[in-house]
C-alpha cells in the first residue's frame, strides 16, 4: 500500500493518474494547503520542501520508502512497476527530457501565469504579460513536438505525458487559446479519454476549494506570503 499525501492540484493529479494507470493500491492522506497542513512537522519530516505530493511506500519488502517531489515520485513509481518508461535506450532518455521539461518549465511557468492572471490580489500587467507569453511559448514547444510524435516522449505513452497533462487543464487562466495549438488540443482529448486519467483527475474533487475565496490568512499559507 502507498500513502499519498495529496491535494487536488496539478502536481497532485500527476500522481493519482500514475497510480491509477499502474494499478497500484493507495490511500489518500489529505494535505490541506489552504489550512497550512504542509507545515506540519510530521509532514515536513519526509517532505522538507513543505509541498505536496509526497508518498510513503509500505510495499518495499523492507523499511517504508518516502519520496517527495512529483517528478521524483513518477520516476520512482515507473521504476517500481516497470511501467510507463522504457527500461533503456533513447526512449528512456526522451522520458527524462520531457519530464524535466515539465518540472523545470511547463509547471512553474503555467503556475505563475495562473496565479497572476487569476489569484493575485493586485493585477500587475507586466507579470500577467510575462508569464502568459512564456506559457504560450511552452505550449508552442509542446505543439511542435506533438506534430511529430504521438506522445511527448515518442511513440509510447509515458510518465512525461502524465506530468504535463494536469497543467493544461486551466489553459484559459494561463492566457492561452488552446485552438492555437491543435496538436496539444488533440493530445488532450486523447488523454481525457483514458479511463485511468479520468479516475485520477476525479480523486479528491470533494476537497477542492475556490482558492479565490480564501481568507487572508489562508491565502498567506497557500502562497507563502510574508507579513
Amino acid at each position: 500500500m502507498i500513502d499519498l499525501y495529496y491535494w487536488p492540484t496539478p502536481n497532485g493529479h500527476k500522481i493519482t493518474i500514475a497510480l491509477e494507470e499502474m494499478g497500484l493500491d493507495y490511500t489518500i492522506k489529505p494535505v490541506n494547503i489552504g489550512k497550512g497542513d504542509q507545515f506540519d512537522p510530521a509532514f515536513l519530516a519526509f517532505s522538507p520542501n513543505n509541498r505536496m505530493p509526497a508518498i510513503i511506500d509500505h510495499d518495499t519488502g523492507g523499511a517504508p520508502q518516502t519520496v517527495f517531489e512529483s517528478g521524483a515520485i513518477l520516476l520512482y513509481l515507473a521504476e517500481k512497476t516497470g511501467q510507463l518508461m522504457p527500461a533503456s535506450g533513447p526512449g528512456r532518455v526522451a522520458v527524462f527530457e520531457w519530464l524535466m521539461w515539465q518540472m523545470g518549465g511547463l509547471g512553474p511557468m503555467l503556475g505563475q501565469a495562473h496565479h497572476f492572471n487569476f489569484y493575485a490580489p493586485e493585477k500587475i500587467d507586466y507579470a500577467m504579460d510575462r508569464y502568459s507569453k512564456e506559457s504560450n511559448r511552452l505550449y508552442g514547444v509542446m505543439d511542435r513536438r506533438l506534430a511529430k510524435t504521438k506522445w511527448l516522449a515518442g511513440d509510447d505513452y509515458s510518465i512525461a505525458d502524465i506530468a504535463a497533462f494536469p497543467w493544461t487543464r486551466t489553459y484559459e487562466r494561463q492566457g492561452v487559446d488552446i485552438n492555437d495549438y491543435p496538436h496539444v488540443a488533440e493530445w488532450r482529448k486523447t488523454m481525457i479519454s483514458r479511463p485511468a486519467v479520468e479516475r485520477g483527475m476525479k480523486v479528491g474533487t470533494e476537497l477542492r476549494e475556490d482558492l479565490s475565496k480564501l481568507d487572508p490568512d489562508e491565502f498567506k499559507k497557500l502562497f507563502g506570503v510574508k507579513d
